[in-house]
């Protein structure tokens, strides 16, 4: 008996040791979602800065990347750069939905940065963002011709993550 009493210090020991290990050994930045491979929700938002609203119709028939964007979001304003060049280089469509923001507000960012979107959903109460599992802004999803959601980017685009890992999937889904 006493010698189980002395074991079971270093057993609750290597127990918690396990535990701790397997979440060191996780990507704190992944951010599972429920939504991968399955249809886009429907939504419906109206447009801002003279831009046509966003639907979930407008979603299928081509490869499209929809970012959830907001005025008072810093890490919005760092990956700006990087959905100009997309937009600029005409690849794939990219639709913005203004989260949880003024359409004034909006407008204003859209003007000082530039707008590299096509459609531009006001979604004031957050509601879509919310049908989407939106965590916070910047938040970027990849559908599908199908209007499946395939990726998920938690966070700003870096160049990193655009050549690395949408630059391909993009390809993959035939974006050329």
């Amino acid at each position: 008996m006493r010698r189980i009493l002395y074991f079971l210090p270093v057993l609750c020991f290597g127990v918690l040791a396990v535990w701790f290990g397997q979440g060191l050994t996780r990507d704190p930045d992944a951010l599972p979602s429920a939504m991968i491979g399955r249809e886009a929700p429907k939504f419906d938002l109206a447009g801002v800065a003279g831009k046509p609203g966003l639907a979930g119709g407008d979603l299928k028939g081509q490869v499209a990347l929809v970012n959830f964007f907001a005025s008072w979001c810093v890490p919005c304003r760092i990956e700006h750069p990087i959905l100009m060049r997309l937009a600029a280089e005409h690849r794939v469509a990219l639709y913005g939905v203004a989260y949880k923001d003024r359409p004034e507000d909006a407008e204003r960012l859209l003007k000082q940065l530039g707008n590299p979107y096509s459609r531009i959903g006001l979604d004031s109460d957050g509601r879509a963002g919310i049908d989407f599992g939106v965590y916070g802004v910047p938040e970027t999803y990849v559908i599908d011709e199908q209007g499946r959601i395939r990726y998920r980017q938690v966070g700003p685009i870096s160049a990193d993550v655009l050549e690395h890992v949408l630059m391909p999937m993009l390809k993959d889904l035939g974006v050329k």
